[in-house]
């Protein structure tokens, strides 16, 4: 077999299954080779970890095969949607590292929906209903009982027409009628049960402002909205399986027999361990003041990752790792931490920063002496460089990287031993001086001045190395140390529990007495960094604000929480 034959194999093989619906779309001749897909979110509230998998297949489809990705926004009901909601949507498509080709609304098709429903109520293929939502609920039936017809099933066409036109002046209040498509109340498939086609809302629209009173629903714009734009293929997930049916009920319809006609595909949805989704339940988080906002780090919305310090190429990475497929499961997130870790790993620069600073003079170091040490900005990139890091007779290291009296094992800082203190000399633990209450204040130790890089005994051999940073020429900081937003592994399983009681206590552990070294002057917001030996972290926005520097934990250098969650 050829080279060139099985790499042909190879990639058949790692197509997903609708990449390989595509390309029997294609080798068909179907819509005339074209590929057109989009993502139509509604704007009632910011996107989350799962719309950014949505987000991928749509666009990265269209990438994939030379086609096109447009924006639609799924705007039918005024009362949940915001601009603010849109500009943030808009934002988090084009952080992830995709641009539409066009942005459409459900609004720009008002009118043709209007019509297409007039068109329906002509053909007796749908009626005004003015029963309450509670009693056509009961008449529905079940999935083994065949329902119930309305009264108002049969009324003349005449009399229908009528009255969604006064529906749409504003003449009646809402929940007074609906539009229902009469298809089949004995149907096996309960969407099929003259299913609402129109409701009453009075609310201002966002774009459309007060000129329509009813409303379409979702089953009945979106395909129709596809048809409109000319989409090939629309892919959305499982729960919308059942009602594919009804999607294409609608588009025969509206499409001439053996023409154009866009093509509904399912795919799995994005559920992670220790999150939930729902969008009605981070609003909750929100307005209850749980978190801070919809970019709070703990949240799983796109602007939350990215405020975390979350790379949009690990996000991608991640999404492409767990694939798609028919079957809804759960992800460990500790998968989408190892694509973070994985990405900064190779692309943060190294800095110090001390966490819980304790002071360690090295007392027989010369007092008022300055020296810059080297360090490597990133071991993994050679091209990355290196900067200086100010070395003095007093520094602080981390307070748990000393102990009075330590055991065997214990390889960092402890009266009498050495220890290599990270870009500079190995020093040796003299002693230290503790307060009235018995707490550390101050930490003794020699430095050896041959064991500096490049210098005889500098390739000795001890076996812990500390980070530290100057006193003098260091930086003080805040650290925001976040970590799961809830303490159980799958939350929305929990129905029996109160939504507050499976909250982490622990999730955001605020530190304000860090300090970190000069080169950290510079960071911008958003600028990714490892703090050698404590995890990666990123330059909150909050800085610029409250005029000192805050860092936000992205993650910690590994995988801790699964040791914990085990015990």
């Amino acid at each position: 077999m050829s080279e060139t034959r099985v790499n042909e194999e190879e990639g058949k093989k790692s197509l997903n299954f609708i990449e390989l619906i595509v390309e029997n779309d294609l080798a068909e001749g179907k819509n005339d080779g074209r590929i057109q897909t989009r993502f139509p979110p509604e704007p009632n509230g910011y996107l989350h970890i799962g719309h950014a998998k949505a987000i991928c297949l749509d666009f990265g489809i269209a990438e994939r095969y030379n086609g096109i990705c447009n924006l639609r926004f799924d705007d039918t009901n005024p009362v949940k949607e915001d601009v603010e909601y849109v500009d943030s949507i808009k934002e988090d498509i084009q952080w992830l590292g995709f641009q539409w080709n066009q942005i459409y609304y459900a609004s720009d098709y008002f009118q043709q929906l209007y019509d297409f429903a007039v068109q329906l109520i002509k053909e007796g293929k749908a009626y005004v209903d003015e029963q309450s939502s509670e009693v056509i609920a009961q008449q529905k039936g079940t999935p083994t009982q065949p329902g119930i017809e309305s009264p108002f099933r049969n009324r003349p066409v005449e009399e229908n027409l009528d009255l969604f036109e006064r529906m749409n002046k504003g003449e009646f209040e809402e929940g007074r009628m609906i539009l229902r498509a009469k298809i089949d109340m004995a149907s096996s498939n309960m969407h099929f049960r003259d299913p609402i086609m129109y409701r009453i809302i009075h609310h201002p629209h966002h774009r459309t402002g007060t000129e329509w009173k009813v409303y379409p629903m979702y089953d009945f714009a979106h395909g129709q909205s596809d048809y409109f734009e000319g989409v090939t293929h629309s892919l959305c997930t499982l729960e919308f399986e059942v009602h594919r049916p009804l999607y294409d009920y609608y588009v025969d319809q509206l499409a001439t027999p053996g023409g154009y006609r866009p093509r509904q595909i399912e795919f799995n949805r994005l559920n992670l361990t220790y999150t939930v989704m729902s969008k009605r339940k981070l609003l909750q988080l929100v307005k209850e003041g749980l978190v801070n906002g919809w970019d709070d780090p703990r949240m799983p919305t796109i602007c939350g990752y990215r405020r975390r310090g979350f790379t949009p190429e690990s996000v991608r990475n991640f999404i492409n790792k767990i694939g798609y497929t028919k079957y809804d499961g759960i992800i460990d997130v500790a998968l989408l931490e190892h694509a973070v870790r994985e990405d900064l790993n190779a692309r943060a620069p190294r800095v110090s920063a001390v966490l819980d600073p304790v002071k360690l003079i090295i007392t027989n170091y010369p007092e008022g002496q300055v020296e810059m040490m080297e360090a490597i900005n990133n071991p993994e990139n050679p091209e990355a460089g290196s900067h200086e890091i100010a070395f003095t007779r007093e520094l602080f290291i981390e307070r748990d990287d000393f102990m009075e009296e330590a055991p065997k094992k214990f390889f960092r800082m402890t009266p009498g031993k050495e220890v290599r203190l990270k870009n500079a000399y190995i020093v040796k633990c003299t002693g230290m001086k503790k307060n009235d209450a018995g707490e550390i204040e101050e930490i003794y130790a020699e430095y050896d001045p041959m064991t500096r890089s490049g210098m005889p005994d500098s390739n000795r051999k001890v076996k812990g190395t500390l980070h530290w940073v100057s006193a003098e020429n260091s930086l003080p900081a805040e650290v925001r140390l976040y970590d799961r937003l809830f303490m159980v592994e799958n939350p929305s399983e929990e129905k029996e529990k109160d939504f507050h009681e499976l909250l982490n206590p622990d999730s955001l552990t605020i530190l304000t007495n860090c300090r970190v070294e000069m080169e950290l002057e510079k960071a911008k917001p958003y600028d990714h960094f490892q703090f050698q030996r404590l995890g990666y972290f990123n330059l909150d926005p909050d800085s610029g604000k409250e005029g000192r520097l805050i860092f936000s934990r992205t993650v910690s250098l590994k995988d801790t929480w699964s040791k914990v969650k085990d015990k």
